[in-house]
Order: C-alpha cells, then structure tokens, then sequence
C-alpha cells in the first residue's frame, strides 16, 4: 500500500486556541498549536491533530458527517458537495453545462476556467460555514462513456481516456486552485471504476480483462490524480470481477500508486451498507467496512447523517480483530489532510477564506456561462449554407417542445434565471419571434361514464378527479419524451401532474426529483379508448408486481393506481392539435427553428439507462411537418447522449446539437445560429445510426466487442471528434519535430473560427488486436481569415506503449505506426508514417506460473474475485467455454499441466491450435466447497510438440482458474 509515512515527533502542550474559520488570534495569544500553523508542513500538521484525538474522534471522521469536536475548536465537516457544472443543492447558482457539454468544448483552458468559478462558489457557499460545511466535491466524472445507452451520459465527458483525462484534470486543477497543499476545494473523482450500467448497478460485475482496465478504464482517472488535480476517488456501485468497487483493493494498490500526494478516497452514497445487503459479499456491516478501509476507502457515506451505524460497524471491527487502531489512523489522516490543505485550521480560512457569496452568479460567470454553452455546442450538418441565418430575415418562428424553456438534470443547481432558445433569439434579433411548443393539449373522457379527468387550479394545483365539464381543468398538454413516455401538464395552471404517494397532483413546475413520478403512458386499445398508465418509479424495482393504472379511488372521483382490470377507457379528444399549430406559426416565415431533444429526467438519467436512443416520435413527425411547411428550417437538438436521428438527418438541411447547456442556452444558441460565434464543439463519443450497432450494455470489454471509435467497424452517423464550422480549414503536411509532430493549419475561409486539430495513431503490426485509431494529442486553435498556425502535438514513444498480457506491463513494440490529423477520427487531412524501435514481445513461458486473467481471447468466461481480499480468476460460465494464449513456446519434454482451480467439480482440457484442436491432456478436478478455496490439479500432457502454438484451455461450466502453467 501506498500510503502516507507518518513522521512522528514530540507534540508540543500548549493551550488550545479556539481559531474558528475567519477567527483571528488576539496580540496576546499564544502559539498556536502545531496542526493551526500554516508555516509547518502539512504532514506534520496532520501528525500533530491526530495524536491529539481520541481514538473515538478518530472514529467518527471516517464517517461522510464529521462532527465538531470542540475541546480542540474544530468545527463539523461534510464530505461530498456535489459540482458536475456547477454547484448543486444548494440554491440559485451558475449552471454551466452538462458535463458532456463542457466537454463537447475540447478545451481544457476553458475547462479550467469553469472549473474554478465553480471552486469560488462552492467556496461562496460555504464561507459562513452552514450546517454541512465541506468543500469535498465529488466531481468530475471520468467513467468513459462506453456506451450512449448510459443512464448517466450526461455526467462524464468521452468515450475516449486521452480526452476524459486532459478534461478532467482541467477541470480539477480549477476547482483546487492548482496548489496541491492549499486548497480551494477538494475534488473526488467519480466513479471508480467501469462505472457505465444503471441496469441492477449495485449487483451486476464488470468484467476488466487486464487490457481494458489498464488502456481504458483505469487510464481515464489517472490523469487527473497524477497532475494533484483530483484529491481522491469515489468508489463505484458496482463490482468489478466480481468484487464489490466498495472494497476495491485498487483504491491502494494502484490509484495511490499514481501519485506521491494523500488520497481521501469516499465511498458512493448507501455502498457500503450493500455489502451485506444486496451484494451480500460480507455477512455483517463490520465485516464489510472493515474490508472497505483495508482495501483503501477512508470515508464511508452512508445512512445520510447518521453517523451511528458507521461507528458502531467499525467499534465491533476493531471488537473482533478485524481493524487495528492503525487502520482507523490511517483513513482519519486521509481525511485531516484535505481539511489542513482547505485551510480549515489556517487563520482567515486560508488562502480561499475571504472568498464570500458576492462571486455566486456574478456577471463574470454569467459571461463564462455563455462562453462554455457556446463553444459546448456542436453542428452536425449544415447543407448548402443554412447556417448561420441572416439577422435580416426577421419574420422568425421558433417551435418545438423545448423551444421556450430550459430543463436541469438530477446534479445541476438551481438556474438562477433562464435564457430559452426562443428568448435567445428574439433578443438577437431585437423583436419578438412566434413561438409554439408543437404538443397537443388533450382532454381524457371516461367512455364508461362520460366524465373528464379534472386537475385543480391555482399553483397549489388539486388532485386528479373524475369531472363533468370539458373545461380547462380537464385539458392537458401531452409531450411525448420517447419509448412511449409523455408528460401530462394541466392547462388550468401550467402544472405538471405527478404521483405524491397517495394520489395524482398538478403542482409540478418540471418533471424532476430522485423518484420522477410526473411519467405516465397512453396505451391505446383495440376499440380505440386508451388506458392511462403512471410510468413513474419509485425504486430501480418497481413497488408494485403488475403495471399499474389509473382510475377512480374513492367515492369522490378521485383518480388513483389500480390494476389493469380495473382500469379506466379514457375516449382521448384532442382539443388543440400541437404539430397543426406550429404549422400555422412557420408558414410563411423567414425561417423556422425547430427545437427538439429530451427531458433530463426522463428516459434515461442515475438508476434509468436509456433503452431507446432515437428521437421521439412525436417529436420526429413534428420536424418533418415544419420542415415541409417551411423549407427554411434548421433543427437544434438539446439533449444529454448521441441521438439516431431516424432519417431526419438526411431530411433537414441544418443541424446543431447543445447539451441542456444552463441558464445562458438560448444567448449561446442564438449567437451560434446568427453567426456571431462560430461553432467550434466537437462531438466527445461517436454517434451510432442504431442500437444494433452496439452489443449489451453490461458487456464491458470494448476490445473484443469492438466498442467506440478505437474498435468500432461499422458506418456512425456521426463520428467521435466530429463538427463543422462556417469557415474551412486546410491542412499542410505532418512532420515529426522532436518529441511530436507539426502540422500547419490555414482558416482559408472568410470568418475567424476554432479548429480542434486531432492526432490519431494505428499501429500496423502488433502481437495484439489494436485500436483501428486512437487520439494521442488535440489541440484547439482559433484562426482568422487566411491564418496560419503551425499546430505541435506531443507524441512520444512511450505514449504508444499497450499492456502487455505476457509480462503485465507496458510495452512499446517496435514497428510501423501510422500517425494521423485531421478534424474527426474519420476526417484526417494528413498521415505519415513513423518506425519506432521498440520491444518484440517474446512468446509465452508456459513454464512460468500464468495468471489465467491474462489470456489472449475467450468465450464463455467471466472475470471473478479469485479471493474477497484481491486477485482475479476466470469463472466458466457452461461447459466447453475457453481461454486462448497466443504464441506459446513449447519444449521438447512439455508433458504436465499444473493448475490452481476452485468451485465445482470439473475438468480443464489442453487443446493446440484453436479451441477443439488437438487434445493434449485433461485434468479431472473434484471440486472445492468454496469459490475461494483452490486446490492444485495436474495432468499429463501427450502429443506436444516443440515449437510456437496457440494453447486453448477448454472449462467445464463452474471451474474457477486462477494461474497454470505447462512443463
């Protein structure tokens, strides 16, 4: 473990001084006490308060609320505010863009901008220390975004690690203030790792062969943490080969490994009260947090602010043996280390502690905001020159159903006010603009009774109930958000409908909430009424065990949840036809705007991957009407993830995609859509034409699955790095310089514009399936007119190294690499070729013990835990499933195969040259009682002749393998 050394020394007695944050120290007053003095070094402040805690205070720091303790004037702390794009929960504050916004921007400068505006305000926050004072962040995010279906695509920035780790050290750098020992604030990253399914994410495994955990998954966090721009690293939900992330021996072994700097690694929200819960990986919480700080976790977030049930788990580790005093000193130092580097115990608050709530939303950040939404924004198409609009074609209408309103997600602050798209332009263009949402608005007529469904009036808003009149308490705005969703908002006072656990209310402003309960679904039958379905949830299993619909409760016409036989027809009579209106306001415009895309909490959001990744069909046929009613129409697509699109790309002459980009969309989009900014965002993952061009959502190894750009073989409709500009650019020839390559970039059209020049690299020839590309080094360059700039784009020898399987290390091997530029990973205006001197990986030593996770190829395995503590196996899932090792060197006298194998009787067979090649040898294995507990097989090999082959190892169906080797 690498952890920090503890440098003990003779604690001075001295009288305790009472210096609260912002406190000053009276002419008179003593020394402080060693852990109070910022001249000292922050280890041996660290040393200094924690020789002076009880092992009880000590305790109760492992805890996400550490309380004061006041016999030494230390005031409570909390761990984790929440600041993806801007503080979240606390009140009205900058929000900037989503996370993949930010990152759509391919500018780490302007990353670190934000970054740091958002420091300021969690400081701004935080300067009157409230009730839960902290400034641990947990952010960003830097899971890959593997795959678009990802409930939580919004949250990370690429599906690429170069690119995620160059953003989030960005971003990180800005919210610590770029001095690891004085802090602004304490970042986390989150989640570790291969963190990508919200489907069952608290028990299902993703399985990392050594490969892709150490070139993809790992190699996203460990930027930020080598750089000291992250503080630490929150555990995930999930297991990785099989072992809960919770207790992770990663978090040691190999995220502290990355840097020289104290780690304050926390667990996610209730992870670790899964361990004996639902993961059942340990019987008793004590087990579980006990495991959990032995493996690298210093802070456990769980049972909200009962610290409690933490502290006892841990008292009865330390009853039982299982924790040493030690144990608990060194997580407690790991959190007294972010606090001393916070400044905390510093006069004033530190370096950061004048910082007050006058930066909250200042108008610096409001320009920042703007600046981050306008170059997060990425045009997609642009035929024969729709964009940008000309300012003189005033008669403009801009529709669509988030054409005059902006929505937040899940981990974004409250907007402290809202530029819609619609407000965007008519402040553009200095004159109102026609406007239509494009939605019907509906009434619902119980063709059993004849009555309507009636909701209340005023924003208090009423219980949904069974009506007489047809009035506007009984007409509703149906917008249909995909996979059959919609939203029901109530015309009588522009409320959303939504569950309360008790009945059906319209006094939401938004659809929202950690339970949406604002989804509901038409289900039309075959006599043409429809059923009323609430889609909402409640848990990630729904409480109830069938679907569950609306009709009347109580003898009052209240509308409640009932089974489907019980259930309402509702006759459903369209009082104001949405896509007609919108119709009617774009004819004969100038110009028509159609603005489409998602509502963040629907369909795809924390604990709800997506399961439909097109647009929604209301939504499609809407575009399609406008775009026929007025052939000047350009289409800007708000949403969080890549979008199929259906046909409608072929369809439309422009499109601009944003993410849900804050409080200053529709300022940013209007200077987009009118020329005044040239877009310049990049797409950060590629977007696919379909579902099927991607394999399960919980299949986690991109290399044999040919996942994201690097493997994918496939036609996407848009590919990673891709978006245009109204200028052009022009390539000149590439040229290694020193330690990179030069390019010379020209703007050879007529406007200034930013051009995010990629360097991508394929290796010819490799002992290894390798990436088709892969980025190696961007840059972003703004050029005028006829510019140009000679671009440098690091690359070294090393930066081209893979893991190799053999040896378990990194490996440059010698050969032909192509070396690429150009504006998207399909888009590459200029190549060389660059020969390396570098390794030739020799062939496998069958001799040496081989970890059996180290194969080359497989089929019907999964990666285990090959103990609760550490390791991997390989499990079989059925018999006849197999492990492929490349290139073996055989001797002359091979004739034994020795094996470490664990769980249920079964045998290992030895085949040459494909999985029922030739048979070598068996080895009968009789089973073990527990997964753990191994046993050494043998077996006589025959037929083995001198020379290179591949060795397949053939699994009967519950065998665990752990190492082998052939002798």
């Amino acid at each position: 473990m690498k952890g920090r050394k503890r440098r003990r020394f003779t604690v001075l007695l001295a009288p305790v001084m009472l210096v609260g944050l912002g406190a000053t120290a009276p002419a008179h007053a003593e020394a402080p006490l060693p852990f109070r003095d910022p001249s000292l070094p922050v280890d041996r402040r660290v040393d200094d308060l924690l020789d002076r805690l009880t092992l009880d205070e000590k305790i109760s720091l492992l805890h996400q609320y550490q309380p004061a303790i006041p016999r030494l004037g230390i005031q409570s702390f909390r761990t984790g505010a929440e600041a993806l794009h801007g503080v979240a929960w606390l009140g009205e504050t900058t929000v900037f863009p989503q996370a993949v916004g930010l990152a759509s921007t391919w500018d780490p400068a302007l990353m670190e901008r934000v970054g740091s505006a958002v420091g300021d305000e969690a400081r701004g926050f935080q300067h009157a220390r409230p009730a839960g004072w902290g400034l641990n962040l947990w952010a960003p995010v830097a899971n890959l975004l593997r795959d678009p279906r990802w409930g939580r695509n919004e949250e990370g920035y690429s599906e690429d690690p170069r690119l995620t780790g160059a953003l989030s050290t960005a971003y990180g750098k800005g919210l610590t203030g770029g001095d690891p020992d004085h802090l602004k604030t304490a970042p986390t990253l989150k989640h570790y790792l291969a963190n990508n399914n919200e489907w069952h994410r608290t028990t299902t495994s993703s399985d990392l062969r050594p490969r892709v955990a150490k070139e993809y998954d790992e190699a996203a966090f460990k930027p930020a943490i080598e750089a000291d721009a992250a503080t630490g690293v929150m555990s995930s939900y999930n297991l990785v080969n099989g072992r809960p992330a919770t207790v992770n021996p990663d978090l040691n072994d190999v995220v502290r490994s990355w840097t020289d700097r104290d780690l304050f690694n926390v667990s996610d929200a209730f992870a670790p009260g899964n361990i004996p819960g639902d993961q059942r990986y340990y019987p008793t919480l004590a087990e579980g947090d006990a495991a959990a700080l032995k493996a690298g976790l210093d802070s456990f977030t769980d049972n909200n602010d009962d610290s409690g049930v933490t502290i006892r788990a841990i008292d009865s580790a330390l009853d039982q043996g299982l924790l040493a005093e030690s144990d608990i000193d060194e997580a407690a130092s790991h959190a007294l280390s972010v606090r001393v580097r916070l400044g905390e115990f510093d006069p004033g608050g530190g370096r950061y502690g004048s910082i007050d709530k006058s930066v909250i939303n200042s108008p610096a950040h409001r320009r920042l905001a703007r600046e981050a939404a306008t170059e997060g924004a990425v045009l997609l198409k642009n035929q024969a020159g729709a964009l940008p609009l000309k300012k003189s074609a005033k008669d403009v209408a801009v529709v669509g159903p988030l054409s005059d309103i902006l929505y937040t997600d899940w981990y974004s602050g409250t907007l402290p006010y809202a530029v819609t798209p619609a407000d965007g332009i008519a402040a553009k263009l200095g004159r109102p603009v026609t406007t239509s949402e494009g939605v019907d608005r509906i009434t619902l007529r119980d063709a059993a009774t004849g009555s309507y469904v009636t909701a209340g009036t005023g924003t208090a808003g009423g219980p949904l109930k069974a009506g007489a009149t047809p009035g506007e308490a009984a007409r509703f705005d149906v917008s249909d958000w995909g996979a059959g969703v919609v939203t029901l908002r109530s015309a009588a006072n522009n409320r959303y409908v939504g569950y309360n656990g008790s009945a059906f209310v319209n006094d939401q402003v938004q659809p929202g909430g950690w339970y949406v309960q604002q989804q509901f679904k038409l289900e039309k039958q075959a006599d043409g009424t429809h059923l009323l379905r609430y889609a909402g949830y409640e848990t990630e299993e729904p409480w109830w065990s069938n679907p569950v619909y609306l009709g009347p409760t109580d003898a009052d016409g209240t509308l409640g949840l009932v089974e489907k036989d019980r259930a309402a027809h509702y006759t459903k009579d369209v009082v104001r036809d949405g896509v007609a209106e919108a119709v009617a306001a774009v004819k004969g415009k100038d110009t028509a705007v159609v603005v489409v895309g998602s509502n963040p909490s629907i369909n795809g959001r924390e604990a709800h991957d997506r399961t439909d990744m097109s647009l929604a069909p209301a939504q499609e046929a809407l575009v399609r009407a406008v775009r026929k009613a007025n052939p000047h129409t350009v289409v800007v697509v708000e949403n969080s993830y890549p979008t199929t699109l259906g046909a409608l790309q072929q369809e439309v002459p422009a499109l601009l995609w944003t993410s849900h980009a804050g409080q200053e969309t529709g300022n940013a989009l209007a200077d987009l859509l009118y020329g005044d900014a040239n877009p310049s965002g990049r797409l950060t993952q590629t977007w696919y034409r379909s579902e099927s061009d991607l394999p399960s959502i919980l299949d986690y190894d991109i290399i044999k699955s040919d996942r994201t750009y690097q493997y994918f073989k496939g036609r996407p409709l848009y590919p990673f790095g891709h978006g245009l500009s109204y200028t052009t650019f022009r390539y000149g020839d590439l040229k290694r310089v020193g330690d990179g390559y030069e390019v010379r970039v020209t703007n050879t059209g007529r406007r200034a514009g930013d051009e995010v020049v990629q360097l991508y690299v394929h290796q010819r020839v490799s002992r290894d399936k390798q990436p088709l590309k892969q980025l190696k080094a961007f840059e972003k360059v703004s050029l005028k007119p006829g510019e140009t700039r000679t671009v440098r784009l690091p690359l070294t020898a090393r930066d081209l190294a893979h893991w190799d399987v053999t040896r378990s290390r990194w490996v440059t091997e010698g050969g032909t690499y192509d070396v690429m530029v150009g504006s998207s990973a399909t888009d590459l205006r200029a190549r060389t070729a660059w020969t390396v001197r570098g390794e030739t990986i020799p062939p496998r030593d069958p001799a040496r013990t081989t970890r059996a996770e180290n194969f080359d190829d497989y089929s019907g395995v999964r990666l285990v835990d090959e103990s609760k503590v550490r390791g991997t196996a390989v499990g079989a899932s059925a018999d006849g499933a197999w492990l492929k090792f490349a290139d073996t060197r055989l001797g002359a006298g091979t004739d034994a195969l020795t094996a470490r194998l664990a769980g249920a009787p079964g045998t290992v067979e030895v085949r040459l040259g494909s999985p029922d090649g030739p048979l070598a040898g068996t080895a009968h294995f009789s089973g073990t009682s527990s997964p753990y507990t191994y046993e050494t097989v043998t077996a006589e090999l025959a037929g083995v002749e001198r020379g290179r082959a591949d060795v397949y190892l053939v699994l009967s169906g519950g065998v665990r393998l752990s190492t082998f080797s052939i002798r």
